[in-house]
Parts: structure tokens; sequence; C-alpha cells
């Protein structure tokens, strides 16, 4: 983690709603708090030299790999967000996405794919499909690349901004690379949950999957919806469903059009906590 990232993580809202004076304070104690927090983030993981003496990683179910790594994908998980000199050892509730995962993930986990995960944040979810999908190839992209904790021969970690359009089209669209797996995690505002789908179906092979997570934030959070817009994607999901007619300012028509006609389904579950959507591509 870089400055600039732990500035942009912990620090950058609360100098924007402070004061003159507040502001000067921060900015004075940024550099200090920053030094200080180094000696607690953890070193970086080669997952190919980790696995030698973790074999029987390898047999675990999702939820399990979840909790080791301390995903917020899992049942449990200790607190990832906060800075790294306050961590503690208390677990609290996740998301539980877990058991709704195995459901879709079981039967191709054997198969040689490859997996992009937006908002990867440490890569914690991402070590975990190494070892749950071990033929496969993962593809993480995040605002802070310099977050990331883990490498392998298997893992391409990359930075995107998944609220600008030209970014997801610099970084994704002109690759010559398709995905079986996309999992969307990253800052599930609405326009970016509603972007990363209609752009990015396109990049999934057929037959593939595209999994919102976090879906209801922005009926649920407020500063995921700053501007209270309507619809946002959970409702236009539902009119697909119902078979209603649907129309965002953030959709081209080109893209909704390949999105129809390549939509097989559309499944939206609750976790332990907030919903996720399961969407599979013909």
């Amino acid at each position: 983690m870089n400055i600039n990232s732990f500035y942009k993580i912990y620090y950058k809202h609360r100098i924007i709603k402070a004061n003159f004076f507040l502001k000067l304070y921060l900015f004075a104690i940024l550099p200090f708090r920053y030094l200080l927090n180094i000696p607690f983030i953890p070193p970086k993981v080669n997952l190919d030299s980790h696995s030698l003496k973790n074999q029987n990683l390898f047999q675990k179910n999702l939820n399990f790999l979840f909790e080791y790594f301390n995903s917020d994908k899992g049942d449990y998980f200790l607190d990832q967000y906060i800075q790294p000199i306050k961590k503690n050892k208390i677990k609290i509730q996740a998301h539980g996405y877990s058991e709704i995962y195995e459901k879709y993930f079981f039967k191709k986990k054997e198969n040689n794919l490859n997996i992009l995960e937006l908002g990867s944040f440490y890569g914690n979810a991402a070590a975990s499909f190494y070892y749950y999908f071990k033929n496969s190839t993962i593809y993480s992209g995040d605002i802070y690349p310099d977050l990331y904790r883990y490498s392998s021969t298997r893992i391409n970690n990359f930075y995107i901004d998944t609220s600008d359009e030209i970014s997801i089209k610099e970084n994704i669209l002109n690759n010559n690379l398709d995905f079986d797996i996309i999992i969307e995690d990253a800052s599930h505002s609405l326009k970016d949950q509603i972007i990363s789908l209609f752009l990015l179906f396109k990049k999934i092979s057929p037959k593939g999957l595209f999994v919102c997570e976090e879906l209801d934030f922005p009926e649920t959070r407020r500063d995921m919806n700053l501007n209270n817009e309507f619809p946002d994607l959970k409702q236009i999901l539902l009119n697909i469903k119902q078979k209603r007619d649907f129309n965002s300012k953030y959709i081209e028509q080109k893209d909704k059009e390949y999105f129809l006609e390549n939509l097989n389904n559309i499944e939206i579950y609750k976790g332990k906590t907030n919903e996720v959507a399961i969407i599979e591509k013909k």
C-alpha cells in the first residue's frame, strides 16, 4: 500500500468534510500515520510457493477458503477495511455468499477458466479462487492495485476504475480475452453496477456467469445513490425477469440489445446481509 492509496482510503473523505484547521491537522499527521501502519501491513504471498506446503487447500470448499484467506464473501471475517494498525482478531459477520456460489461454481471448478474479479482489494477472494479453481487463471482489477497481497503464475493484478467507461474499455474491452466468470465487487454505486454489467456482458464466454455482489446497496445505502436515481440495477434485472421494458441513461441501446439477446437467466439471492445477482449467458 503506497501513501497515496492510504490517503484516499482512510483520510480523503475526512479531509473533504473537515474545516480549515482540521484539514491542516489531518494533512500534518498523515505521513506519520502511514509510517505507523507500515509494520502492520502483511507481506505479499506467492501462492505457487504457498501451495507446495498447503496441498490440502485444493480440496476445501469455498466457505473454508473464504474464511482461511479472510474474504468477506464467506460467513465470517476479520474487518479488512480498517487501518492495518487497528486490526483485531474479532470475527464479524460477512456476506455469506459461499453456498450460493457453490451451486454455480462447483460444476465448473475443474475446468480451465478465465475468472475476472472487479474490486479485488487485498486479493483475499482471488487467493480463495486460486485453490478452488485449481486449473484456472484469475484476473483481479481494482482502483488500488498496490494493495494486492498475492502473486502467482495464474494471477494477474491490474488497475481499473469501474466508474469510468474509458477505463473499462482500455483495460478490459480492448483486450482479446473473454471470461467464464466475472464477479463485480467494486464500488457498488448505482452507475458503476449498471455500466459494469452492460459493458462487460459481451466479454463473457457462452454459458458464462456475471455475478453482481451487494446488488441492493443503491437502495439501502444513501452513499451508493447520492442523486436518488432510478432505476438501479436490481430494478432493471427485476424488470427483465418480469418481461418489462427498461431504460437507463447509463445503457447504450446496442448494449441493451446484446444483453437481452444473449441472456439465459437471472437469479437474485440474499446472503447473510446483502443481495447478489447471478446472471447466466446463453
